[in-house]
């Protein structure tokens, strides 16, 4: 067991990896790391990497010398931070709840905006960080990118979105991030 720990200790999580995205549905409950596949569910390959982000709020009560004191979270919130650097209509789509897509001789053609135009959509997020060495790490969230987008052209400079989907509670326990890590082995079949 003592052997577990050293080695915990001594891992390094180095590089990006894949962001793939699906649309949540209740009735189906919540999707784990393994329903997500790298291919077909690939919101864009990444640049810059993914940030994932949590704070909590926290409320103090204590007497007036300081001896009595009690500590409660109040609050939460989690985000999930990406640069998206491979991207289309159908993208902007998922990043804006107001977004409408159509396709007709062979153009695609996005409305963005108008409030009543929300279709109250909150996707199911999953960050596969790809570890041969150390094991991968699977972020797993429900969000909506509550923080809009811009869209820069520039002559000397690829478009990227920056995408920031606010947590949303994905069960009935109010978790709002799921973190999945690959124990790696030795040959001989042990946890290292």
């Amino acid at each position: 067991m003592s052997e577990v720990k050293k080695r915990d200790a001594e891992v390094i999580t180095l590089g990006s990896g894949d962001l793939m995205i699906k649309e949540y549905n209740a009735e189906e409950g919540f999707p784990g790391y393994k329903d997500f596949d790298d291919k077909s569910e690939l919101l864009g390959r990444i640049q810059g990497g993914a940030t994932l982000e949590y704070k909590g709020e926290w409320y103090e009560a204590k007497d007036d010398t300081g001896k009595a004191v009690k500590t409660i979270i109040t609050s939460e919130e989690a985000t999930l931070k990406s640069g998206i650097i491979t991207w289309n209509g159908k993208t902007l789509e998922k990043m804006c709840s107001t977004a409408r897509v159509t396709e007709k001789d062979g153009i695609r053609t996005v409305k963005i905006g108008g409030v009543g135009n929300n279709n109250g959509k909150s996707y199911a997020l999953c960050f596969h960080h790809h570890d041969t060495q150390d094991g991968d790490v699977w972020v797993v969230v429900r969000g909506v990118n509550q923080a809009g987008f811009s869209l820069a052209f520039a002559k000397d400079k690829e478009t990227v979105i920056d995408a920031e989907f606010k947590c949303l509670p994905m069960d009935d326990e109010g978790t709002l991030i799921e973190y999945n890590e690959e124990m790696t082995t030795t040959d001989e079949g042990t946890l290292i």
